[in-house]
């Protein structure tokens, strides 16, 4: 990379084109469908661009190099604060930078990597396949409703130790907070609805804190309540940090990515066919499709010492927005960025990067595998049902609905 960290006393800040504003455009309906035009634009017209859009100032980056730079250096790039806007407190360890954010991973970490991972696959498949058997023969589904969400939040239930009951008010906390029902120029009433879920959400956790600690078990959230950082009991605080984020995390990016990655390949039978032929290309599918379509279009970080990126200058407590979707396409890194099987190497920021790679990466590749084996032995041939146009929320890009159709024997 040249020139991305130097620091500059003397540089102007750049702006946008006056045909581009990344903010105005990069969160609406449309462009959530297929933004893959806008990240092209972003890159070559202005790849460090400053917005206004709506008050909400933030300088969009959108380049590879820069993002992974910016990753890796919190330094400059802060994830503390609140940029996110949806807690009384932190999202541990998603939030908080190092030398804190080292402590967290280091006793989180060990129940996310592979090996543990790996013993979670019988009981991902069984689940697979009781949620096929609910809708393979009638020969139409909503994947969203009845695959893409019920599987995740499942997985997670269980992992964690929390009942099956409470899903649906988990479903409506993550929706009232990743896409809050109201005008997506209604900054204000998105903040006021996240505040709420937020205090409803903690206060249902310091229950599920409370009788854990009464009656330990053998899952995750037990596990995490009884144990101990730097030689210390978490507090209550800390511990509803890491449950909101887990709760989060848990519920809605493995439904986007299944949502996106299958109407991608609804809409190419000749991809799909070959994951069909020959299963062992899924994982490599799975990396692929994570990079083009990138369910998590955005990271947001927070100035915390100046540098010069791309001519412009970036200042403490300016607001940043790591374009990750366009770095995942950037032809420096990728050279074609179509869509190929097999790329190799496949360097893609789907996951993040730096410190705050994505704790849940391991499991959400398990999950993404499983789906896939089993759905497309199951289901080879399927479609988008007639007339049926899926609609994707920004910032995180989920189906609102995904009905699908194929053959049955009759």
């Amino acid at each position: 990379m040249t020139d991305t960290a130097a620091t500059a006393e003397t540089a102007d800040s750049a702006e946008a084109p006056a045909s581009m504003d990344p903010g105005a455009e990069l969160f609406g309906h449309a462009v959530a469908d297929a933004p893959q035009a806008l990240y092209d634009r972003m890159r070559r017209g202005c790849p460090v661009a400053r917005s206004d859009f709506a008050g909400q100032g933030s300088v969009y980056i959108s380049r590879y190099d820069d993002v992974c730079w910016a990753l890796r250096h919190h330094e400059y790039f802060s994830s503390a604060g609140d940029a996110l806007s949806i807690g009384e407190q932190p999202l541990i360890p998603l939030q908080v930078d190092p030398p804190e954010h080292t402590q967290y991973r280091r006793f989180l970490n060990p129940r996310f990597v592979p090996r543990e991972i790996e013993r979670l696959e019988p009981d991902v498949r069984t689940l697979v396949r009781q949620l096929l058997d609910g809708f393979a023969d009638r020969g139409h589904c909503d994947f969203h409703e009845e695959f893409a969400t019920p599987l995740p939040s499942g997985i997670f239930l269980a992992l964690m130790g929390l009942s099956m009951d409470d899903l649906p008010q988990f479903l409506r906390w993550r929706d009232d907070t990743i896409r809050p029902d109201v005008d997506p120029l209604d900054f204000d009433g998105a903040a006021a609805i996240r505040q709420q879920t937020a205090r409803q959400i903690s206060d249902y956790f310091r229950a599920a804190i409370a009788d854990k600690r009464a009656n330990p078990d053998d899952r995750l959230f037990s596990e995490i309540i009884h144990g101990h950082i730097d030689g210390r009991e978490f507090t209550e605080t800390e511990l509803l940090g890491i449950a909101h984020l887990l709760l989060l995390g848990g519920l809605d990016t493995v439904t986007a990515t299944l949502d996106c990655m299958i109407v991608y390949l609804a809409n190419h039978p000749d991809f799909r066919r070959q994951l069909v032929d020959d299963p062992g290309r899924i994982p490599a599918a799975v990396e692929e499709l994570l990079r083009w379509e990138t369910p998590v279009m955005v990271l947001p970080r927070t100035v915390a010492k100046e540098v010069e990126m791309q001519g412009v200058t970036l200042r403490p407590g300016d607001n940043v927005t790591l374009v990750i979707g366009a770095a995942n396409l950037d032809e420096d890194e990728f050279g074609d960025p179509g869509v190929r099987l097999g790329r190799d190497p496949n360097r893609h920021v789907a996951f993040g990067g730096g410190n705050h790679l994505c704790l849940g990466a391991h499991l959400a590749r398990l999950e993404l595998r499983v789906a896939l084996e089993e759905f497309h032995a199951r289901i080879p041939d399927y479609r988008l049902q007639a007339g049926a146009k899926p609609r994707f929320s920004p910032g995180i890009r989920q189906a609102e609905h995904l009905l699908l159709a194929w053959e049955t024997e009759r």
